[in-house]
């Protein structure tokens, strides 16, 4: 996808038989920096592109985060709680963010490959 906008879409993980994962999409800076913030839950996830590193101050509950590459290539997952903060990927364009637990139900792991439908 040559340019993100802000919008809805869905995600599925290559190679994986299963539903198509409920996706909000935040390229723009006032949507990225929200992102989940006030938030008591999502449904689905949230893509923020573009991202290299993300936050929960502010965060009502846990969330699980994949950094990926350009190619939509998962290069980490962490969880993280509310009020940390997360080390920057050098080689990260986009953050994917959920709420935890939901990346091991998806089959979101490093080395999977994402698809986004807008």
């Amino acid at each position: 996808m040559a340019k993100w906008r802000n919008g809805t879409g869905r995600l599925t993980v290559a190679g994986r038989d299963g539903t198509a994962i409920p996706l909000e999409i935040a390229a723009s800076y006032r949507t990225r920096a929200r992102g989940l913030l006030g938030r008591s839950g999502v449904e689905g996830a949230i893509l923020l592109t573009p991202c290299a590193s993300v936050h929960t101050f502010g965060m009502r509950f846990t969330i699980d985060v994949a950094y990926l590459d350009k190619g939509l290539n998962v290069i980490a997952v962490r969880t993280m709680r509310p009020g940390r903060l997360g080390s920057p990927r050098l080689r990260s364009r986009h953050v994917l963010e959920t709420e935890a637990g939901a990346m091991e139900r998806w089959g979101i792991r490093p080395g999977a490959r994402l698809r986004v439908e807008v």
